[in-house]
């Protein structure tokens, strides 16, 4: 039957040197005395010898473990209950669904933000100057979000859960697959790509549907059957990215269902946003800084008070079905200064002289210009993203991919405009 081990509170009870205390506290209601060998008081093992400084055992009556355990299992329960609906659904998709598992994949490859930068921003900037700002600010700010609230919350992925679980010791765990995808290394709870993909693509659908409505604002009847599509196209977007995350076993049902909500909330409080379209360079400097001064300290403060943030990355190693799953670019400081490097990147662009020569020029209004633009970037963006940083040095890692992220706005906004322009503008001096 399990003890109850009670440690002494008040320096009364510390201090007692030679064998007991004469004035052991109060038992728990529930429990029962049962006379036990008096130990010294600089005994180091209490525990082997099953008792406490009183000399004493406990034995709860009732057979339950004590009070604070109990509390705690109590809390774990719900939890415990959310956990197993999880790991069933992601063990129904992996039966009823293995032959979509490419799919599966690549939605889960879509949806990574990387993909926002690399392709979608070029095409949206070059097309539509605010939605391309704003799909970079609902990006970075809502990651940033996602980072400090899976350090709060503490999420649970399912591929180590499953292993480390006490729920099913009564029976075998569940079986269930990983694959290359599966293994990252941060908290599970909320879904990273299920809230990115929301936000960036509730961006997109407000303003195609702001475009088709116009400056009179008025709503046709093709108005309300595009609002139809693109809705229904989004929401199909969100089912599929929260699926893969399921089915790759990253996530659990209400980790993505809470990604969605928290994408949608930042993409829509953007909406009504509207300094981030006339930034300075120092405002964007000035919020740089303050977001990774804010992570960086709330992360050195728990770790303070005695909170590893990082725990996870152990849980990743070991639970791992293959260790070349596991990558440096997957932990949070990774994903964190990536994205900084974004936003930096942008306020850079924005304040140069090669961007507001090209994009702001004459030629900045040729749609021809922009298509150019927009088709030139992606190219070299995609050359670009060949190169990965080192990962056997981790501060090297960390610094090449903030700087590699960096030049990914400053190519787009600022250096291939200007290079297509002083082209035209050299092809027609030519000409004439």
């Amino acid at each position: 039957m399990p003890y109850a081990t009670l440690q002494p509170v008040f320096p009364l009870y510390a201090s007692c040197s030679k064998h007991v205390c004469n004035n052991p506290p109060a038992m728990h209601p529930s429990a029962k005395v049962v006379l036990g060998p008096k130990i010294n008081a600089g005994t180091s093992d209490l525990s082997a010898a099953n008792t406490n400084l009183w000399g004493i055992k406990l034995h709860w009556s009732t057979g339950q473990p004590e009070p604070g355990r109990r509390l705690r299992r109590r809390m774990e329960a719900p939890m415990n209950l959310l956990h197993d609906a999880g790991i069933q659904a992601t063990q129904w998709l992996q039966e009823h669904f293995q032959g979509s598992q490419d799919w599966f994949l690549f939605i889960s490859f879509a949806a990574d933000l990387r993909n926002t930068f690399f392709v979608l921003f070029p095409i949206w900037f070059h097309l539509c100057e605010p939605v391309g700002i704003r799909l970079i600010w609902v990006a970075v700010i809502g990651d940033w979000l996602n980072l400090v609230f899976k350090w709060i919350l503490f999420g649970e992925r399912p591929y180590w859960w499953v292993h480390e679980t006490d729920y099913y010791s009564n029976a075998s765990a569940p079986a269930i697959q990983q694959f290359p995808l599966t293994c990252e290394t941060g908290p599970g709870s909320p879904s990273g790509h299920a809230m990115g993909a929301a936000g960036v693509y509730y961006v997109m659908v407000t303003a195609l549907l702001s475009i088709a409505m116009g400056k009179k604002q008025s709503k046709t009847l093709k108005y309300w059957i595009l609002w139809a599509m693109l809705w229904t196209g989004f929401w199909a977007v969100q089912v599929c990215v929260c699926l893969s995350r399921i089915f790759i076993a990253a996530h659990f049902p209400h980790q993505v269902i809470a990604g969605v909500i928290s994408g949608m909330a930042v993409a829509e409080t953007f909406q009504h946003i509207h300094s981030i379209y006339h930034a300075s360079l120092r405002r964007y400097l000035g919020i740089t800084f303050f977001l990774f001064s804010f992570a960086l300290g709330f992360y050195l403060l728990l770790r303070m008070l005695g909170v590893e943030l990082l725990w996870t990355l152990e849980k990743a190693q070991r639970w791992c079905a293959h260790p070349e799953w596991v990558h440096i670019d997957t932990t949070p400081f990774a994903s964190l200064l990536r994205n900084l490097g974004i936003l930096f990147g942008l306020g850079l662009a924005l304040s140069s002289h090669m961007y507001l020569e090209s994009c702001r020029g004459k030629q900045g209004c040729q749609l021809s210009f922009r298509l150019g633009c927009a088709a030139a970037s992606l190219l070299v963006l995609h050359l670009f993203d060949a190169f990965r940083p080192p990962s056997h040095i981790q501060l090297l890692f960390y610094v090449l991919s903030f700087c590699k992220s960096a030049a990914v706005p400053l190519a787009t906004v600022g250096l291939i405009p200007y290079c297509i322009s002083q082209f035209v503008a050299t092809k027609d001096k030519k000409g004439v």
